[in-house]
């Protein structure tokens, strides 16, 4: 799919054309490389910040640059610059290291490179609202917010950004795309009879602040509040081995980190990822099915293409129990002899690709959650979590839990604080009995990190029951 509005501004604004990276191309090609591509950007971004009742601070920032991307067999050759000036590009193309390999691997196999999408708007949230109105929402959260009971202050922030990406390839392939993006986060501080808690809510996703109103407001609002008071309310943990329920939505970020990252082709090419080498057999219980789906439309993980020209599409990882496939970008993708699934991402154009998830997320079950929480006569139910580390190797995890209970007789009995799960995620996918039929994705605040670059992410998960393998770290 080829945007006139970006070939306006990154090409013929700097007196570049297809033509000129086909001959570039071609002579990086001549001096060894299997593969190379060009990357193009060209981004702004705005942010604001509310804080005691104040907009504290407010920025707005542009960015623009090409990385220039050689590859010769199963190493990668990357140089960039915010300059793009003709001479430039020349400058960085003859001058980029290359190390050609006596293998040649040829032209990537994919699986349907002519496809495209349109799955969010083309128009830049930045400037499709004015000024004026971007404050109003950050001050309408701070006033509806403060009406509440034990409010001592407010927090939020609003992001907005907006990309124009080019891509050409030495197979003569050119892609553009707009990618939209804005976030919203909201933080209430509350006293409560001197029990001073913070809860936390966002919203985010590829579509404009119209989006913002002021009932989805309040529902962040509350979402923050209620988390607040029910830490003011809860008592420290157990400790132990006991069975768990996961909740639906932001839960998800537990399968994105302990099983997601183990099903990426670098690693799994590698032999380093707990999954290595498993294609076909059973990982998980027949009730586990994990998807991975970049073509979902507005949402904060999706894009029309990947960051090599490939549109993204549904990849399913794991169906009932048997491990599917990978997600793989060109690279790895060439390397183990099958095709890209739409997942090379990379974090600007100063970067190079690597497979990354988009939005990953288990498919809904047949229970219902309340049938799930009935299950337990002892237990734990982790509603949302915040901080966590991941092993690839070895899969093991640990999470801590922002929203959590102490199940007792298949009710939720009181909340807990101070509550981390520790665990294998392979191990973990074992011993799911029970997934509900609530799957919902995140409200759009996922961000991944790997190999020191950050892309937004989606999760989800429906409502899930592991009977053994998770650890409780409480404090009793």
């Amino acid at each position: 799919m080829i945007n006139d509005i970006v070939l306006k501004n990154l090409l013929y604004a700097n007196d570049l054309s297809n033509s000129f990276f086909n001959k570039a191309a071609q002579k990086l090609l001549a001096r060894g490389a299997d593969f190379c591509d060009f990357y193009l950007q060209y981004s702004s971004d705005e942010s604001y910040s509310l804080d005691e009742g104040i907009i504290k601070s407010g920025s707005f920032a542009l960015n623009q640059g090409i990385g220039i991307r050689a590859i010769c067999h199963d190493k990668t050759f990357l140089s960039y610059s915010n300059d793009l000036n003709p001479k430039t590009i020349t400058t960085l193309c003859d001058s980029l290291f290359i190390e050609p390999s006596a293998t040649n691997l040829g032209p990537a196999r994919l699986y349907n490179a002519s496809a495209s999408h349109n799955l969010y708007t083309i128009n830049n949230p930045i400037l499709a609202t004015n000024n004026a109105d971007k404050v109003a929402i950050l001050k309408f959260i701070n006033d509806y917010a403060r009406k509440l009971s034990y409010v001592t202050n407010v927090l939020a922030n609003l992001s907005l950004e907006y990309d124009e990406i080019y891509i050409a390839r030495s197979d003569e392939r050119q892609h553009t795309d707009i990618r939209p993006l804005v976030h919203l986060s909201i933080s209430l501080i509350i006293n409560n009879n001197g029990k001073i808690e913070k809860g936390n809510s966002g919203v985010g996703g590829r579509y404009l602040l119209e989006n913002y109103t002021h009932e989805l407001l309040k529902e962040h609002i509350k979402y923050a509040y209620d988390q607040a008071l029910l830490k003011c309310e809860a008592v420290a943990a157990p400790s132990g081995q006991l069975p768990v329920v996961l909740g639906n939505g932001w839960a998800g970020v537990i399968l994105h980190e302990a099983v997601g990252h183990g099903l990426e082709g670098d690693f799994n090419r590698k032999g380093s990822s707990a999954f290595s080498n498993k294609i076909g057999k059973q990982v998980a219980s027949k009730n586990v099915t994990v998807i991975d789906e970049g073509c979902i439309a507005d949402r904060r993980g999706s894009l029309n293409i990947d960051d090599e020209g490939n549109p993204t599409q549904q990849n399913i990882l794991i169906e009932n129990g048997i491990l599917k496939g990978y997600m793989f970008d060109e690279l790895n993708a060439r390397l183990m002899g099958v095709k890209s699934t739409g997942n090379g991402r990379r974090e600007s154009f100063a970067c190079s690709p690597m497979p990354r998830m988009t939005n990953t997320y288990m498919q809904a079950g047949n229970c219902t959650h309340e049938e799930i929480i009935a299950s337990v006569k002892h237990g734990i139910y982790a509603e949302s979590f915040e901080g966590g580390q991941v092993d690839i190797t070895s899969g093991q995890f640990v999470f801590n839990a922002s929203t959590a209970w102490v199940i007792k007789n298949g009710k939720l009995a009181h909340p807990v604080k101070g509550c981390a799960l520790v665990g294998s995620g392979p191990e973990c996918l074992k011993h799911v009995s029970m997934v509900g039929n609530n799957l919902e994705l995140d409200s759009g605040i996922g961000v991944c990190g790997k190999n020191g670059q950050s892309v937004p992410v989606g999760v989800g998960q429906p409502s899930i029951k592991i009977d053994q393998g998770l650890t409780i770290g409480g404090t009793i």
